[in-house]
């Protein structure tokens, strides 16, 4: 019996909650409700005060988890831009969809949710960043960045290929368009949007009014800043880390050549001289009178990407709130859901790293809240294991568009009951990834977490199990692998992976079992 046919069908139709709720969703569809998914990038939860960030304040996003609900354990299945986009579209891990690695192209020859709600009386828009190498079908209106985009004066490309240059802000400008198609959409039909943004993607350059807001910051090195890797061969041999791989040049803009450099060429004169005046002025200078070496280089390297990384979040929440803020004064609140996600989540020093790839929690679990008044309870907290291909069918049932059988996430709608603890709900989740080994030489992997265990097998090159006591070891700095107390638990948890690797298709892990 596969997962679905199991204890899904179970949890569907045995739960008396469940019914009520849809009673309540049915009730409301009478008006069909719009839906706006905004989706950033490489936005970390850890940065994201819901979750209970001391690094910064997100206002914006906090009102959407206030006002309906925060999921605390959503993760993702390929932890990596392109191919999460394209597991959110087709509910359906890499290996079905196509698309394991980034920069290449999606085949939009395949089922996706956009098109399934436009043919049942939606109108559908993808605005900002795709990053698919080829514009799927089912949306009436697209117009995003090609490729990762620029955050200064961006091209955006049409659904017809036509290229239009926009003076300003990315993030600024990502919102704007998507505030005027919600001007002038058609008012008769129920509308999805999805608000694509860059941000918060490496280089992490801040809005000009935003650059130096942390200035008199000093942020409090992670825990695990100075891991040695210990026990964990593949995170050994990775090319991510704040000392070696992150560019002084490139990442942290110390004496870049604004007349030359590629990212800088297609800055305004005003622009140019705003981030020559911070960064020439006053970062580059600080860098070249401290002399830094050692430990203090690499802790004022830590500092400095912070910095700007937040100063870049700083403009997503706020463009967060211009959303809202349209929402709530053009009478569309009382039936428009909210929803706000990265594609994935991302390491702010934690390991000493940057990025994002590994199955390690920073990079898998990613942020996840949802504002659907009527339905959600405002200040709902939700702890079940939730996943990136679960949003596609989650949109389509609340949409009452039946969900294909072939779609392998489930619809969350079952946990948007503060009372429902849905006990058969799923307590163990998989993961594969592959991208190797540029840019970052991670290892290909794929394993599973449970609610206490993480087991992963590494292989491409590498032939290693790595598993972690997550209550003990939250860290994940004590690989137990080998020691022989735990034989009996990598007996059970390699069976439990086995069933999963089945149910979900992927005849490559399986051979590498």
């Amino acid at each position: 019996m596969s997962i679905k046919s199991g204890f899904f069908i179970g949890l569907l139709f045995v739960s008396g909650i469940y019914s009520a709720l849809q009673a309540q969703i049915t009730q409301q569809k009478s008006s069909r409700p719009n839906i706006i998914f905004i989706f950033s990038d490489d936005h970390a939860y850890q940065t994201i005060s819901a979750y209970g960030s001391k690094l910064a304040q997100t206002p914006n996003i906090d009102r959407i988890a206030n006002s309906g609900a925060i999921f605390k354990n959503t993760f993702i299945t390929n932890s990596i831009c392109g191919p999460s986009r394209a597991c959110l579209l087709t509910g359906k891990y890499s290996h079905i969809n196509g698309y394991k690695l980034n920069e290449k192209s999606f085949n939009i020859n395949q089922q996706i949710f956009p098109e399934l709600l436009q043919q049942n009386g939606y109108q559908t828009a993808w605005i900002g960043k795709m990053h698919l190498g080829a514009i799927p079908n089912g949306l009436d209106y697209c117009n995003v960045l090609p490729g990762q985009g620029s955050y200064y004066n961006p091209d955006f490309v049409n659904a017809k290929k036509d290229t239009t240059r926009y003076e300003g802000y990315v993030t600024d400008i990502t919102t704007d368009l998507s505030v005027n198609w919600l001007n002038n959409r058609d008012k008769t039909k129920p509308f999805f949007l999805v608000v694509g943004q860059k941000a918060t993607h490496r280089e992490w350059f801040p809005d000009i009014q935003d650059l130096g807001m942390y200035d008199s910051v000093n942020f409090p090195l992670p825990l695990t800043f100075y891991d040695d890797y210990d026990g964990r061969l593949a995170a050994q041999k990775q090319d991510m880390t704040i000392d070696k791989t992150m560019r002084l040049k490139e990442d942290l803009k110390v004496h870049i050549d604004y007349e030359k450099d590629w990212l800088f060429k297609r800055f305004t004169p005003e622009q140019r001289k705003a981030y020559y005046d911070y960064y020439e002025g006053k970062v580059s200078k600080e860098f070249d009178e401290r002399k830094l070496s050692g430990k203090a280089l690499v802790e004022w390297k830590y500092q400095r990407y912070l910095k700007d990384y937040l100063a870049t979040a700083h403009s997503l929440d706020r463009n967060i709130g211009r959303i809202l803020d349209y929402v709530d004064k053009n009478g569309l609140a009382e039936n428009t859901i909210i929803i706000y996600a990265s594609d994935q989540g991302f390491y702010m020093g934690e390991h000493g790293w940057f990025d994002k790839r590994f199955m390690y929690e920073e990079s898998l679990r990613t942020a996840f809240v949802m504002r659907y008044p009527g339905v959600i309870k405002p200040g709902t907290v939700i702890n079940k294991f939730t996943l990136g291909i679960d949003w596609a069918p989650t949109i389509l049932d609340i949409a009452g568009v039946k969900v294909p059988a072939d779609i392998q996430g489930v619809s969350i709608v079952p946990l948007l009951s503060a009372q429902n603890t849905q006990p058969q709900w799923r307590k163990e989740m998989y993961y594969h990834y592959y991208e190797f080994p540029q840019p970052h030489h991670v290892y290909p992997h794929f394993g599973i977490r449970t609610e206490k265990y993480k087991l992963i097998r590494f292989y491409g090159g590498i032939d290693s199990w790595e598993l972690f006591d997550l209550e003990k070891d939250p860290h994940e700095l004590h690989n137990i692998y080998n020691d022989k107390k735990y034989a009996k638990l990598i007996s059970r948890l390699k069976t439990s992976l086995q069933k999963l690797i089945i149910a979900y298709k992927d005849d490559e892990a399986l051979k590498l079992l």
